[in-house]
């Protein structure tokens, strides 16, 4: 059993296999298990001729890529990833020095539908565990970070189920309430990651030692980022919650950006939602038809859910604003933006847009004097 099958019954795996988790860290097309073992290593002396040597002998026959499978591509993308990424933290473009590998990545994105390098998926969710994890320092640290993305990656993926429910369905319809206190359960999970990730990775480590391995390549022409957490899509929860129709211009701009990098189905679920009406949009407009001295149970229970969500999603990010001011902060930042493109400035207004939401939710329903169960900040 796959994780799809636990988060879509009767869906077809065959047509997500990037749902195959295991088949994927299982997988070494390239051969490239003890090469990646040396990488820390090759990293730490900072040797160039060794990582461009390294990725010149990974570089498969353009032919051979063509005969894989999507689970092969992806295993190869994410080995590829590695050195690709090692060669520009140390001011190496990798396609210039190694040109014969801009062809292979150019056939790995059209097979498995996503950009020509590794994302957070490859690095974090389609990494072997063990002996054989892929990591380009070797420290503990790195391998927390790895391990917070994979916590909350089974739990995403069933948040945007139950996201998808929410918009099909009115604030009158007891599944409204449901489908929300469902997604809350989900993004809990992204609290308690980014509560393991300040246990267990230190800013100072991130922003100075490996950020820096996150860095922007040029494929043909155009940068592509390295596998940030920004990729981790939350802002897919958000669109249904409340961000398609209460927008705003700089996150809507970094959503244009990031949707490239979402797995297939994802960018789908983007297509589908953008320009709809949010859970917030949906309540706000039921509740100007009623008086808030009668309102129905239904609605009611909707309002509540829905505070619910947005006061776990407005927990996140503010506590990943406070995680982001110290890796970026004066004297410890190695440069001005995240890993995933946007300024520390950026996560400040989304943490406010979700704030507003939330008081907005909890406003609506509010009768004199009896603040909404359950909606402390």
């Amino acid at each position: 059993m796959t994780l799809y099958d636990l988060v879509a019954p009767g869906l077809d795996t065959c047509a997500e296999p990037r749902y195959r988790i295991a088949e994927i860290r299982a997988a070494d097309p390239l051969g490239a298990d003890a090469l990646l073992t040396a990488l820390p290593a090759m990293n730490r002396d900072a040797d160039v001729p060794a990582l461009t040597v390294a990725l010149r002998a990974l570089v498969p026959d353009p032919d051979r890529v063509a005969e894989w499978c999507v689970i092969e591509a992806l295993a190869a993308m994410r080995d590829l990833g590695m050195l690709l990424g090692s060669l520009k933290r140390h001011g190496v473009q990798p396609v210039a020095a190694v040109p014969e590998v801009l062809p292979v990545l150019q056939e790995l994105a059209r097979r498995t539908d996503m950009v020509p390098r590794d994302t957070v998926h490859h690095y974090t969710t389609w990494n072997p565990l063990g002996p054989r994890q892929r990591m380009f320092t070797g420290d503990a640290m790195e391998a927390h970070l790895q391990d917070a993305v994979r916590m909350v990656f089974p739990s995403l993926v069933a948040a945007l189920g139950t996201c998808g429910r929410l918009a099909r369905l009115e604030p009158y319809d007891p599944g409204f309430a449901l489908a929300l206190d469902r997604t809350a359960q989900h993004v809990q999970a992204m609290v308690d990651a980014i509560d393991f990730t300040v246990d267990n990775v230190s800013p100072d480590y991130f922003a100075r030692t490996l950020r820096p391995y996150f860095e922007e390549i040029d494929v043909a022409g155009r940068d592509y980022l390295g596998p940030a957490a920004a990729q981790v899509p939350l802002w897919l929860v958000d669109l249904t919650v409340w961000q398609c129709d209460r927008t705003d211009p700089g996150y809507d701009a970094f959503l244009a950006e990031s949707v490239d990098y979402s797995l297939p189905s994802w960018r789908a679920f983007h297509a589908a939602h953008q320009g709809g009406v949010s859970a917030v949009g949906k309540l706000t407009a039921a509740l100007s038809w009623e008086t808030v001295h009668r309102l129905p149970p239904e609605l009611v229970a909707s309002a509540h859910s829905l505070a619910r969500v947005l006061r776990i999603l407005k927990t996140f990010r503010a506590r990943h604003l406070g995680i982001a001011r110290k890796a970026y902060s004066d004297g410890v930042k190695l440069y001005e933006q995240g890993s995933g493109g946007a300024p520390v400035a950026l996560l400040r207004t989304v943490l406010d847009l979700t704030r507003d939401n939330e008081t907005l939710v909890r406003r609506t329903t509010r009768r004199p004097g009896a603040p909404l169960r359950g909606a402390a900040a």
